[in-house]
């Protein structure tokens, strides 16, 4: 009996939350139990330690870095106590492709302790660009999201011996990260591209709050004092736009993905 669905996701650019939120809001509605939601994009939430037991149902979202599940975040999910609860994966892609995330996720959360009954990968606006998948998660994939939430709550509510693992597309172990290259088939490394700051910037401090790494500088915001894993979070929050790339090695891929993911790509369901 499921008494209560949680709702976890890092989401630095919002496309996440927007789909574990949507299946947390009609799960709740259709179990008529409890909702809880953890938001662990900011560092000092990934501090504490989650625990779960046999009546929790638990949304798990991540952003697709590379077609995997984000490295940074490995640690963290290490240390979830998934105590038998029922769990549904969730990703989210930029419209390209999400490899073997999903098919990650799912083993690192049944390592933890959590049951996988379904598993979802959805479209988000990339990342790196405001064209590749805009706007998305759309309306479409909103309705795709809730057709899935009631397949879930289908499946748990006429269990009878238990859930049965499920085929995901992917593989874990992972044969390694995307690795984007030029035309000539030479690597790109953008590791160590981070974001510049231009004029516009007024000191809001918006790009120190929301990074999910917390390398912004608060006391001089051009400053980074870690890791930049672009998420985009502090270009597309800035109220300025004056957060930005200018990277060539960036750029190139960024204008790739654009030039060659034009089709709209569609969620991909598991149960």
């Amino acid at each position: 009996m499921v008494k209560r669905i949680v709702g976890m996701y890092f989401s630095p650019t919002g496309t996440t939350e927007k789909i574990v939120q949507e299946l947390v809001e009609i799960l709740a509605v259709k179990f008529n139990c409890a909702k809880d939601y953890v938001d662990f994009t900011l560092p000092k939430v990934r501090e504490e330690i989650q625990s779960f037991n046999s009546e929790d149902l638990v949304i798990f979202g991540t952003p697709v870095y590379a077609g995997r599940v984000p490295n940074v975040l490995l640690k963290y999910i290490k240390t979830l106590q998934g105590g038998g609860a029922l769990a549904v994966p969730v990703v989210l892609f930029g419209n390209r492709n999400f490899d073997d995330a999903l098919a990650e996720l799912r083993a690192l959360l049944t390592e933890d302790g959590f049951i996988p009954v379904a598993a979802g990968a959805f479209v988000g606006e990339h990342s790196f660009s405001k064209i590749l998948g805009a706007g998305r998660p759309d309306k479409l994939d909103m309705e795709t999201a809730g057709k899935f939430a009631e397949d879930i709550y289908r499946k748990i509510d006429t269990a009878v011996e238990g859930f049965k693992p499920f085929n995901v597309d992917g593989e874990y172990p992972s044969k390694g990260y995307y690795q984007p290259r030029d035309r000539k088939g030479n690597s790109v490394d953008i590791r160590k591209v981070t974001p510049k700051t231009s004029d516009s910037c007024i000191d809001c401090k918006v790009c120190a709050d929301v990074c999910p790494m917390g390398s912004v500088n608060y006391e001089n915001v051009r400053e980074l004092v870690g890791i930049c894993i672009k998420c985009g979070s502090c270009i597309k929050k800035c109220p300025m736009g004056a957060k930005y790339y200018d990277a060539e090695s960036y750029l190139y891929h960024q204008h790739e993905l654009e030039e060659e993911y034009t089709r709209r790509a569609e969620p991909s369901l598991f149960m």
